[in-house]
């Protein structure tokens, strides 16, 4: 179950990466900078640390 959650966590990761690229895109700049982050952040934290479903 590890590769799903793994799997569910980089598609999270690139919606959010690729929305903060068309938030940048159309001049929304403080948006696309919280979605680079909350992209950054979900790429490098380990949510399911201590959780084996």
């Amino acid at each position: 179950m590890k590769l799903r959650n793994n799997f569910f966590r980089d598609i999270f990761t690139g919606i959010l990466f690729t929305s903060g690229i068309f938030g940048f895109m159309s001049g929304e700049f403080v948006l696309s900078t919280v979605l680079f982050g909350a992209a950054s952040l979900s790429s490098n934290l380990n949510l399911s640390h201590g959780i084996e479903v």
